[in-house]
């Protein structure tokens, strides 16, 4: 995925990049449209670039302990989200090795 750079709210990916201040990702200097919780899981894998980012992580970062939600559906449907996205930006993603 290359390796994220520059300060600690703006990380730089290829042609990409996300501020973390402002929940942006722009291609190019161009705004994507990305939702909070898609934007959110690829921010903690920009953030520990090959690091192994689990189920588990993500839920502690995407939801308070005292938050009632329906998890699976919810996580399922954020990274199907960022999939989309990426496939149709042509954004290399690394899969789990299902």
């Amino acid at each position: 995925m290359g390796s994220p750079a520059t300060s600690p709210h703006l990380l730089r990916f290829g042609a990409f990049e996300a501020d973390l201040r402002t929940g942006e990702l722009r291609k190019h200097g161009t705004r994507i449209k990305l939702q909070d919780q898609p934007f959110q899981v690829l921010a903690m894998l920009l953030e520990r670039p090959g690091e192994l980012v689990t189920r588990e992580d993500i839920q502690k970062q995407l939801w308070p302990a005292d938050t009632f939600v329906d998890f699976e559906h919810g996580l399922n449907t954020a990274v199907r989200r960022l999939r989309e996205l990426a496939h149709s930006l042509k954004l290399p993603l690394c899969r789990s090795g299902r």
